[in-house]
């Protein structure tokens, strides 16, 4: 019997400079994931990202992480879900989100890309919005502030609580979706705020 894939990329920019920036955040969800599934991501140039795999009984679990900067993400999924021959809807995508507040957790099936460059990418590139995502809130720019300047900047100190809570909250919110499927993981969002 085959084993049923799960693929969970989160988005975020590659190099020290923008680690655990806002714009980061799909990468700092993807720390906690690789650490409950005890993996280590290994680079794979041929998908353009970091992989890590974790097999639960009939359950095959893809991390990634794409490495072509966050307005090309769509590039690494395309060529992740070509290569697992699968469809969108074994794919769950981690972003932040400028229109949340900062620590919060939303769990969706499907929806559009709204301001998110690495979320238009993927539409652009998968030719759908109906995959699985979790936003997590950052906080939008103060009023008349720069946008790239906001989401490459990073928390300050008094924010970092609740983001970090966020992380971990998002992290259980994917391993939910994997065992109870995506209401469940919706349900946990919510409950945990």
């Amino acid at each position: 019997m085959e084993k049923q894939l799960f693929l969970i990329v989160g988005l975020g920019n590659p190099g020290d400079e923008y680690a655990h920036t806002r714009h980061n955040a799909g990468f700092d969800v993807m720390d906690r994931l690789e650490k409950a599934l005890g993996v280590q991501p290994r680079n794979r140039l041929l998908l353009k990202g970091m992989t890590a795999e974790s097999t639960d009984g009939m359950k095959k679990i893809i991390l990634c992480r794409p490495m072509t900067f966050m307005n090309a993400s769509g590039d690494c999924v395309q060529r992740l879900l070509r290569w697992y021959g699968c469809d969108p809807d074994r794919l769950l995508v981690i972003y932040d989100d400028i229109d949340l507040p900062p620590g919060r957790v939303r769990v969706r099936k499907s929806g559009g890309p709204g301001t998110h460059n690495g979320m238009r990418s993927l539409a652009e590139r998968l030719g759908t919005t109906d995959f699985a995502r979790i936003r997590v809130g950052t906080g939008n720019r103060p009023a008349g502030g720069d946008l790239v300047s906001w989401v490459l900047g990073h928390y300050p100190p008094e924010e970092q609580p609740a983001m970090n809570a966020a992380f971990d909250l998002a992290a259980d919110c994917a391993l939910e979706w994997v065992s109870h499927g995506i209401d469940a993981a919706m349900r946990k969002a919510a409950s945990g705020q």
